[in-house]
Order: C-alpha cells, then structure tokens, then sequence
C-alpha cells in the first residue's frame, strides 16, 4: 500500500489540484471558462499570451479582442446557446473568436479545415450554426460545402491579421454567395460590457464547443463540450506539467481538435503563461520554432514523434530549453528514442477521448504506459476493464448478465461510469450518443462511458492500450492486436511507418494480418522478416506485407485502414508491391496473381 501510495503520489496532487481548481465550475452554477482567466488579464496585461506566425496578442489584447467579439455576436442578435461555425488556421485570433463568442454563451464548432464538399457540409447540418466565420486562406475551399446545403448560413470572411477580409458576392455552383467581411463589422464595434442577465444565466454545463471526431470509420460526430469539461481539461494539463506564468507552450496540432485547441492552450491561458502557434507540423522547422520561440513545453501525437524520430539530424534539435512534453499515441518502441535523441526530460502521456467523460494520465513516465490510478481511486471513479469478444466484437457478460471484469495483464474494454461527477456529454447526434452507452454493465439501471479501445492494467496499477476495437482481429483461434504487430515492425530503421490490419480470406476463419509499409533506403524484407519470427507468435506474423510510397493519415496523424482493408491483398488490383510469408521457407517472397489465386482457392495451405 505505501510503494502505490509513493508510485502515484504525484499524479493524485495533479488530481487533487485540478478539481480543487475547478471547484466553483459545477454544472449548476453562474460561472464559464473566462473567469479562470481574469486573474491574468488583471494581473499581466503587457505580457505576451498567444504567438502566431504574423500576428501575437498580450493578455490585455485578448481580453480586448474577446470583449470585440462578443459585441460582434451581441450585434447580430445571438444568445446563449446559439451555434457559431469556425473555419481557420492555427494563429492568435483562432482563440480569441471563441473566448469572446463564449462570453454571451456561444457556441463555437471548430471545423476541420481540411474538409471540403459534403463532408464540411454534414459538419455543418451538425452544428446549425448561426453564421460561419471563415479565414481568408480557407474561404475558397470553405465554399465548396454550400451547394451541398439546403440552409446555409450567413458567411463571414475574417484576415484578422491585415486587415484584407474581402466581402461581396462569389459564384459556388452556379450560385452567388453573399459574403460579408468580419474585420469590417469586427471595427466598427465597441467592446461589449456582459449584461448582469447574461451573467447570472451561465452555467458551467453550458456548451463551450463542438468539436468533431476524426470520422476515420464514417462521416464526423461533433462532441459537446462545456465549459466545466474545457476548464478541468486544462487545468489538468497544467497542472500535470507543472506549468508557471513564465512558460511557453509550442503546438502545431490543429486548435480544431481538442489535443491542441483544448490541452495546449488550456494549459498555457490556465498557467497565466503563453502559447506559439505554428499553422502546421513541419519536420523541418519543428526545432527551429521550438528554439525561437523558447518553448518550454510542446504537445504532441505519438505519430508527430515517430516523423521526427525518422528525420534528419537537426542542428537545433538539442539547443531547445524544452523541460515537458505531452500528448498521446507515443508507442513503446518511439518513447525511448524520442526522449534520448532530443534530450527531452520529462513525458506525461494521456489516455481519452474528445468526447470521453474522464482521461487517464501518465505523470510517472514509465514508458509505454497511458495511465497509472492506485485501486481505491479506480475504485472511486468507476474505471473499469472488461472481457472482450474480438471475434464476436461483443463485451463478454457472465451467467447473471453482468460484465466481467478482467484480471491484471489481461486486455479488456475500458469502461468509465457516467456519474454527477463524470459526466458524459455526448454528441450532437442523440442516436450516436447512445451507442456510447453501456447499460446495466454491473447492476440495474447503471450507465458506463464505452472507450471502444482495449487496455490492460498491470499489477502496479499503470495502463497500456492495445488496440482500437475493430483493429484487434482474430486468427488461427487467437486475437491479434495490430499495436502489438506495428511495434515489432516499426523498430527496424528501414520501416518509417508500419500500419497493421487483418483481411478476409475466402474459407478462412478470422482475418489474416496485413502490414502495410512506408520504407526507406535502409529498408531489408530479410531483417524484418527474421524480426517478425523472433518477435511474433506464429498467429501474429502478418502474412502480407505492402509497400506504400506514403501512408495515409488523418489530421491528427492517425492511421487510415478503412480503405487498405477494402483494397485486400490482390496483386492484380493494387498496384504497390506486396510480399506473402511462405510458410515453407519460412521468409517473405514475392506475391503475384497466381499464388493469389492458390491463396484464395485454398490450393495453398497458409
């Protein structure tokens, strides 16, 4: 009890200090994420909060700009509760919009800005939005959506930042589009004082965002977010990397997902610090930024680690004054080489969801881990691992029809009890909402959040993701976790990339797994095929393997599959080369369309 006690001592002061923090934001009360912030703006108006790359703000600038916005809104006659859609780069006015549009209890949905046609057009039926604000540089891809829209909404063109917003009318499927310039309406307004009315109507449960889901498997959900979730979200991520007024949080995430726009700049505005803002992730200047901004902390996605893992040496990869990173994704087999090679001191890895109700943290650093709770606390918050039923994709329950909690080391569903106190919000759609939901997992009438993701605990009460459900698959009788797979083969320098999957077989039980590849010039098929036999359960070698020029990825660097298991294993129909593990010999050789033939005939035994 007293080595659990001494092993998770720090990560229950960040608990403790995050919810001693967010007291006075229930769900109940007249509060919203601005009043965590007034201390700064009263206490270091001249000191620097945002830094983009052509514009940056101090706190009495963001406060000024916000209470600009919020005399915007007030204008148009918006309320709480309205929607407001937001389509821009990563930069300083991206967060003062929604600051200053939350002020009088509006919500801002933060649009993919990667997303055209049909796809930005269902964001936008999801969020029905009273205006759209659009930055200059996404105006003309923005404008694809609105043929695909039977409502669409008003739309504003902001700069922000020369003061060239542009208005007037654009023809977008034959139609004429009027648009209307933000920086014009944005000078001729007057900051806006928030009535006592509108005080007195906030609640810490009102809508602060929504953000959407990647939409790797579908069409995006838009998560909501409140502002009590916003703020301890931040709070967290402050007060778990020990973060002060004098520090500087570096992020090229995008702000539309909640890593960048919820994490970093929760944790810089909560500390009374500052952020710099890159529009995007560059291999190539991610040191450079981070030296000249004097960043002492950075977000990251575990796959932004791996590119800079595999890149170059750089000269100022070691000048940098970096003390923290956090984020999530980081795999075992990068953890290590990440933090030596850039002298990284100190990693706190999280585990959640945009939508999730509760995220796990990694405050210790052991390698490899998501989380860490002693019992009692897991106890306490209702976190539990389940049994899971890959084949059956089912969660298991026993004879009285409850589930089955799983033993240490034993992977199983994550489930978080949705309580008072964790609260789960939900998306927009109600329909997806309640797919989210368990019900009557240990007794009548209790709910529990679905995580949708494999994890296991072990014996010192440190967690470690296995798989995304629908990732785990099944073969020869045996799960096989694709995470597993990718890391055995991703440790070889000549694989930059390695996303794993499994494929049906015609008369095959199960699916066979499928490496898919991103090489190099150091790139050996007889290495990686001894590292495999050494390294795999026979069940686990992948019997594929496909070279890709690029690996598709989503905004957030994840990993598509959707699409690679569609496309199978024929030869004929893909043009990349593909490589089958003969059995025999023990190596993988080349594959072609008559062993393809032998494969699916079942002529050829696998």
């Amino acid at each position: 009890m007293f080595e659990s006690l001494r092993t998770h001592l720090p990560l229950l002061r960040v608990l403790g200090a995050s919810l001693l923090g967010v007291r006075k934001l229930r769900a109940d009360v007249p509060a919203d994420y601005s009043d965590f912030l007034r201390p700064h703006f009263e206490a270091r108006p001249d000191a620097l909060a945002l830094i983009g790359d052509r514009s940056r703000m101090t706190w009495a600038e963001l406060d000024a700009f916000a209470a600009r916005v919020a005399g915007w809104a007030i204008g148009q006659g918006m309320k709480r509760g309205d929607v407001v859609a937001l389509s821009m780069e990563n930069r300083p006015e991206y967060v003062g919009l929604w600051l200053g549009l939350s002020r009088i209890g509006v919500v801002t949905a933060l649009l993919n800005t990667h997303l055209t046609g049909e796809r930005l057009a269902h964001c936008l039926r999801e969020a029905s939005p009273r205006a759209w604000l659009v930055g200059r540089e996404l105006l003309d891809a923005s404008l694809s959506a609105l043929p695909h829209l039977a409502d669409a909404p008003p739309v504003f063109a902001a700069d922000l930042e020369s003061g060239a917003s542009e208005a007037g009318a654009r023809s977008t499927g034959g139609e004429a589009v009027a648009i209307e310039s933000f920086d014009a309406h944005l000078a001729a307004t007057a900051p806006a004082a928030i009535d006592p009315a509108t005080l007195a109507a906030r609640r810490g449960s009102d809508l602060l965002f929504l953000i959407y889901t990647s939409g790797t498997t579908g069409l995006p959900k838009a998560a909501r977010i409140s502002h009590l979730k916003a703020a301890l979200t931040g709070m967290a991520a402050w007060k778990s990397q020990a973060l002060g007024p004098e520090d500087r949080v570096y992020c090229c995430l995008p702000l539309y997902h909640s890593a960048g726009g919820m994490m970093a700049v929760g944790a810089a505005l909560m500390s009374g610090g500052s952020i710099a803002l890159a529009r995007k992730f560059s291999a190539s200047q991610f040191w450079n930024d981070c030296v000249r901004h004097e960043a002492t902390s950075i977000q990251y996605i575990g796959e932004l680690c791996r590119y800079l893992v595999n890149s170059p040496p750089h000269p100022e990869e070691r000048r940098h004054r970096l003390r923290v990173a956090m984020g999530n994704g980081l795999r075992p087999d990068v953890w290590q080489a990440f933090q030596e090679r850039f002298a990284i001191p100190r990693i706190v890895e999280f585990y959640g969801a945009t939508e999730g109700n509760l995220a796990l943290l990694n405050t210790a650093g052991r390698v490899g881990a998501v989380g860490q709770l002693p019992d009692f606390v897991r106890r306490r918050l209702g976190i539990e691992l389940v049994r899971f039923d890959v084949e059956s994709e089912e969660i298991v329950r026993g004879a009285d029809g409850f589930c089955e909690r799983c033993e240490a080391n034993e992977a199983g569903e994550l489930l978080i009890a949705i309580t008072p106190r964790t609260r789960f919000e939900g998306y927009t759609n109600p329909a997806a909402t309640e797919k989210k939901v368990l019900r009557d997992a240990f007794a009548k009438g209790d709910a529990y959040f679905r995580t949708g993701d494999l994890l296991r605990i072990d014996e010192d009460g440190f967690y470690y993701f296995v798989d995304r459900i629908g990732d785990t698959f099944r073969w020869k009788g045996e799960n096989v976790a694709t995470s597993e797979v990718g890391e055995v083969i991703s440790v070889d320098p000549g694989v930059d990339e390695a996303n794993v999957y499994g494929v049906a077989i015609p008369g095959q039980d199960g699916r066979a797994g499928m490496a898919a590849l991103v090489v190099n010039a150091d790139f050996d098929l007889e290495r990686v095929s001894e590292a495999i036999h050494q390294g795999l359960a026979a069940y686990a070698r992948p019997l594929f393997l496909r070279i890709l020029p690029a690996m598709e990825i989503t905004q957030t660097f994840k990993h598509r599959k959707v699409d690679l298991v569609r496309e199978g294993f024929d030869p004929r129909k893909i043009g990349d080369a593909i490589y089958f593990r003969d059995a025999a010999l023990g190596r993988y050789v080349p594959f072609d369309g008559e062993r393809c033939d032998a494969v699916t005939s079942g002529r050829e035994r696998i």
